[in-house]
């Protein structure tokens, strides 16, 4: 019978993320961080995030920078300075070089071509795939003078190895199948394997939260922290995100950096947030879960064993809810540059003053910001208007006459409130034996220049009396 876990006692919780700046903080990446940061809030415990920017290559200051900021915009804020893997292979060799002395791990000289060879023998037999060995219990001294080598663990060649993962329930590995995995490469240079169970043990993390893709790393890192008879901690190894379709999460179905979800799509980050929390994760039939109650309520529990389906309507319905009970002044900051972009010059204080006080009649329609900032434009456009095709159609035939009709019983108003308004043009309709949607629409048509826009008195109101009258004027014949 192998391992399994100790208990955690009274052992303060330490959770981390740990990307790595290949790229942008994809969704589920995001989803990662946030299950972490509310294990360990819940808990009581730290929060840590570790930058895995070891492949130079690859790593740039701009992903960095872009998780940074994805993180911060979310509101997972993290404890203590983030930490950089690169700056740690000192610490790393340091590892691989004392189970080297301790007969734990041992050099391996086997040649790239010996390897391939290797490998090609082992498919041609139908064998799992995995180094044999070789060099285990040879003489180091057999090898070629300054012949390079790499480091690699003995791991157990025996016996079994039990983790219970906190999500995915006991999972039981033969030891025979866990190889001799390499800690140094031949420059010298740690590989992730070590990295990462060096850093997890050296910022002391209790619970590791992460992909199931990483379950199979577990095995590895756990014959690691054993060899080093550092305390274990508890894996929670969480099911990955599909696709509505149920393939692998991708760009198609919305895998894309955080920043696209804030920039292109105009999602609030409360938004984002309850999506992902509740993507494998639940509470009853909650829906909408606020942060307070997310760090109340999370636990591991309540992570499903069954991959999650991304939905970008569920997001944009659930990104409505958020618009619906923002600040006004918040959701007007947001939508300004976006209309200042289609102006190409930036709001004054009177436009941005008329920005927020439109929000209130614009944003129970709005799934997004962009929309926030559509619904809005007709404030700020100049006259006379583009019409659009539908627009144009309601605009047809006898009803410039229609409203030309109607401005005498707008003109004399002395209280250009909306009950006044709606007093007015409802007469009107009634005088010309009309229902009040056979004189609302076109007047909408005229005042926006769109067949759709928040109630058409909230439009009069916003718009004021000079605004609204000239645009009529253009359009009545």
């Amino acid at each position: 019978m192998g391992a399994t876990e100790k208990a955690d006692g009274d052992k303060r919780v330490v959770t981390r993320f740990a990307p790595s700046p290949t790229g942008f903080l994809h969704i589920g990446g995001a989803r990662t961080a946030l299950f972490n940061w509310l294990y360990a809030r819940h808990h009581g415990g730290e929060f840590k995030l570790r930058i895995e920017d070891t492949d130079k290559a690859r790593s740039t200051d701009e992903a960095i920078e872009k998780i940074l900021d994805g993180m911060r915009w979310l509101g997972l804020g993290w404890d203590g300075e983030e930490i950089y893997q690169s700056a740690r292979a000192e610490r790393h060799a340091e590892v691989a070089n004392l189970l080297l002395e301790q007969g734990k791990a041992y050099r391996c000289y086997a040649t790239p071509e010996e390897l391939a060879q290797m490998r090609e023998q082992q498919r041609a037999a139908k064998q799992p795939i995995r180094y044999d060995g070789r060099w285990r219990d040879r003489d180091p001294a057999e090898a070629p003078e300054g012949a390079p080598f790499v480091v690699r663990l003995k791991t157990a060649q025996d016996g079994e190895t039990v983790i219970e993962d906190a999500v995915q329930g006991r999972v039981v590995v033969q030891n025979a199948e866990i190889d001799d995995f390499v800690m140094l490469r031949g420059d010298g240079t740690p590989t992730y394997m070590l990295a990462v169970a060096v850093d997890d043990h050296d910022m002391g993390v209790t619970h590791c939260i992460r992909g199931d893709d990483h379950l199979n790393n577990a095995f590895r890192q756990r014959a690691l922290i054993d060899a080093m008879g550092w305390d274990r901690m508890t894996y929670a190894h969480v099911p990955l995100i599909h696709g509505q379709d149920g393939a692998k999460l991708s760009k198609r179905h919305g895998a894309l950096g955080v920043e696209a979800y804030r920039d292109e799509m105009g999602m609030l980050p409360e938004a984002v947030i309850n999506y992902l929390l509740r993507l494998g994760w639940g509470h009853g039939d909650d829906e909408i879960i606020s942060r307070e109650q997310a760090i109340e309520w999370f636990d591991l529990d309540g992570v499903g064993k069954s991959a999650a389906r991304f939905d970008f309507k569920k997001l944009e319905n659930l990104n409505g809810s958020y618009i619906r009970e923002a600040d006004n002044a918040r959701l007007a900051a947001l939508a300004a540059p976006l209309i200042a972009g289609e102006l190409g010059h930036d709001l004054n204080e009177n436009e941005r003053d008329l920005l927020q006080r439109s929000m209130e009649s614009i944003k129970p329609r709005a799934k997004s910001i962009g929309e926030l900032a559509e619904g809005a434009g007709f404030l700020f456009r100049t006259r006379p208007l583009n019409l659009d095709e539908k627009a144009e159609m309601l605009l047809q035939g006898e009803t410039p006459a229609l409203l030309a009709g109607l401005v005498p019983y707008l003109e004399g108003l002395p209280d250009w409130s909306e009950e006044a308004l709606d007093t007015a043009v409802r007469e009107f309709a009634e005088t010309q034996q009309l229902k009040l949607g056979k004189v609302a629409q076109p007047l909408r048509a005229a005042l926006t220049g769109r067949a759709t826009s928040p109630g058409i008195f909230d439009v009069l109101t916003l718009l004021g009396r000079e605004e609204s009258l000239a645009r009529i004027a253009d359009q009545a014949g």
